[in-house]
């Protein structure tokens, strides 16, 4: 007798790493700048973004993105107090945080009260 053999027609589940490039690559091509390699995962690179490089108006950017479509999203104060470090390290002016409801969606950005300020003109 033949073990039957059960066919699973889903797509392959595919990684994080593949949705956060989509996001990060989305991103640049948004509003430019240059995508980390590796994430920001070297120790003299962080972020995942970074636009503006050598420039008064530089900016280190961290995206956060669901790998399926969510109707919430939990922000976490340490990714805030993690990027604004990496920001003075990295020798830029400012920091943003930047997440999405899920692949190909609107991206939000997440900026400190001075930053709004500043860009507002208030």
């Amino acid at each position: 007798m033949q073990k039957a053999i059960r066919i699973n027609s889903e797509e392959p589940k595919k990684p994080t790493r593949f949705f956060s490039n989509n996001q990060e690559k989305q991103i640049v091509s948004s509003i430019g700048g240059r995508q980390t390699s590796n994430s920001g995962a070297t120790y003299h690179t962080k972020g995942d973004v970074l636009i503006g490089e050598g420039t008064k108006n530089s900016w280190l950017i961290e995206a956060k993105t669901c790998t399926t479509p969510k109707e919430s999203f939990s922000i976490r104060k340490e990714w805030i107090t993690k990027n604004r470090q990496e920001m003075v390290y990295m020798g830029k002016r400012n920091q943003a945080i930047v997440f999405n409801f899920g692949p190909n969606q609107e991206n939000f950005y997440i900026l400190d009260e001075d930053t709004f300020k500043e860009l507002s003109g208030l």
